[in-house]
């Protein structure tokens, strides 16, 4: 049975070594002429980076192809692969739509275009024998236009259905020049009644106090605990959640030990903020969900206590889940011997 929720996706990053080397492999070979053999590809796509800006610039290889007629493909084996391998009842993926869009076309017809996109991984995230419950997160991005990031905020103001929040993303470092312009539109989307959550003191080169209060999660956050504690009191008083993905961490060149995150996590359950486990780019790092929470206990940065708190946790922040308990109290009570479900019944 599902049990576990994924608050922290990439779209970009979700796709597996392996379905990218056969997506290549049958539509786009040129993409992987300089590969000898499938290994020498997973090891160039899973590898470790030495900055964020290195690791990022891997999205653009699988962006390059994740077009309106590709991405059912790709959305259909995420999916698969969430329900099967990951026991996941709740995702939510997060990408932005405008780089999907045909780059021959004008900034305007882009940005027209970018609605079929989110119809169509909301459409395609639908599936009917991988029972999970799947929202958006439309990112807007540190390297593109105001105008064109305003339109990811409206649209996802229009695409309730398939839109649960706004996220920006594009590297943390990027954000100090045009802070007025993020600050103006993360107000924008509160007043329309978006949920909102953003890439923010991932690295140390991206602790914006001023971003803080517009957010409902963080995306990552991880340097608060680290480098600023004294703002703990404050994330928890805007309940706020931290979403912690463990191997980017070491994937970007921005902890060198997994170690590190213990610091993050004794620092955040004492200050009562919450933490969400997640894994950010699952395809890029070639690792799951129950992978993370395993690594975590087996470095002794978590108890198992904790670990259930922080699943208890993703569910409580989950955007869009639709239900007051997570899945596996619906389970229990299910076990229940049949004397308990009447007393249960009649409570």
């Amino acid at each position: 049975m599902a049990l576990y929720a994924e608050l922290h996706r990439h779209l970009g990053g979700s796709v597996v070594p392996r379905v990218l080397w056969r997506y290549f492999e049958r539509h786009s070979s040129e993409l992987i002429s300089g590969f000898a053999e499938y290994s020498d590809f997973e090891d160039f796509y899973t590898r470790p980076r030495n900055t964020l800006d290195e690791y990022l610039e891997l999205h653009t290889l699988v962006e390059s192809v994740q077009t309106v007629e590709t991405l059912p493909y790709f959305i259909y084996r995420l999916v698969r692969g969430a329900y099967i391998f990951e026991n996941l009842a709740y995702l939510e993926l997060r990408y932005t739509p405008y780089l999907r869009t045909p780059e021959h076309l004008s900034q305007s017809e882009r940005i027209d275009k970018m609605a079929e996109i989110v119809k169509v991984v909301g459409q395609a995230s639908q599936l009917s024998e991988y029972p999970i419950v799947t929202s958006q997160i439309l990112c807007m991005h540190s390297r593109l236009p105001y105008e064109v990031n305003k339109a990811i905020v409206d649209l996802a103001a229009q695409s309730r259905e398939y839109v649960c929040a706004i996220d920006v993303a594009g590297g943390d470092s990027y954000y100090a020049d045009r802070m007025e312009e993020w600050i103006r539109l993360y107000d924008y989307a509160r007043s329309l009644g978006i949920k909102t959550t953003g890439h923010l003191y991932e690295t140390t080169a991206g602790c914006y106090p001023q971003l803080l209060p517009y957010l409902m999660r963080i995306g990552h956050g991880i340097q608060i605990p680290l480098l600023s504690s004294e703002l703990l009191k404050d994330v928890a008083r805007r309940g706020q959640c931290l979403e912690v993905c463990p191997t980017t961490y070491l994937k970007t060149g921005t902890l060198e030990d997994i170690r590190q995150l213990k610091l993050v996590f004794d620092r955040c359950f004492e200050a009562g903020v919450d933490i969400a486990i997640c894994t950010d780019n699952a395809g890029l790092h070639n690792v799951r969900l129950p992978f993370e929470y395993e690594n975590l206990l087996t470095y002794d940065i978590i108890s198992f206590e904790q670990l259930q708190a922080c699943q208890d946790a993703a569910f409580r922040h989950a955007f869009a889940w639709p239900y007051s308990q997570r899945p596996v109290s619906l389970l229990n009570r299910l076990l229940k011997p049949d004397h308990e479900k009447v007393l249960a019944t009649k409570d």
